[in-house]
């Protein structure tokens, strides 16, 4: 069995210390034989429009057009980067994910970002105990064990793509679909591109995973 990934990150939606975001990615060209295989980390603080969207969703403020999202897109860098000897390559998350959904790993940062593998939620959000530990990178000295502001889900590998589906190709979808009304208009990816954890909607997630089967756009 492939070994489970703890990811970390804040209480809300958070953004990849590192992610630059499409297009301004550097390093090596991936491919999704390069998943990488250990635990990652990462976290930022919310910005002022995150706090205002979550006071929303906490008192029942949303519209009842809000997409529902079930599915999830989690970000990574191929390579692993390292602080103080310890591998803090970003991959944050957020709180809505429930266990047994599904998400696609992308890899990103990097000369070609795209979809590489496909994982699931096995264990929902806990408290991360490292934010609490002054020896570890992602201590936090202004959280509190009694109001921390730090968590964790688990992820599980579930198998690669069947071709890499790069960003550019994603891009060239979402493109046609704001003019026609298809699935990828409103993509995370595009729209709120420097989270490192992006919702999808069904129809997102279901559209994208058909691409495996089809020939490159």
């Amino acid at each position: 069995m492939a070994p489970k990934r703890k990811v970390r990150g804040s209480t809300k939606a958070v953004k990849s210390g590192k992610d630059s975001g499409p297009g301004k990615g550097d390093g090596e060209e991936v491919s999704p034989a390069e998943v990488p295989t250990q635990p990652v980390t990462g976290k930022r603080k919310t910005s002022a429009s995150d706090e205002t969207e979550n006071r929303k969703r906490a008192k029942g403020d949303a519209s009842t057009n809000r997409p529902q999202y079930c599915h999830w897109l989690m970000k990574s860098e191929p390579e692993s980067r390292f602080e103080n000897g310890i591998d803090v390559k970003a991959r944050n998350f957020m709180r809505d994910m429930k266990e047994g959904q599904m998400a696609f790993f992308y890899h990103s940062n990097c000369k070609e970002p795209g979809v590489a593998g496909l994982m699931k939620i096995e264990k929902e959000a806990y408290v991360d105990h490292t934010q609490f530990d002054k020896k570890d990178v992602h201590y936090d000295a202004s959280s509190k064990p009694d109001n921390p502001k730090w968590s964790m889900v688990d992820v599980q590998y579930q198998r690669m793509a069947k071709r890499f589906l790069t960003l550019a190709e994603l891009k060239k979808y979402h493109l046609q679909h704001r003019t026609t009304g298809g699935p990828l208009k409103d993509m995370a990816l595009f729209t709120r591109a420097r989270l490192s954890v992006q919702p999808l909607t069904k129809e997102e997630f279901d559209f994208v995973l058909s691409l495996e089967d089809k020939d490159p756009l």
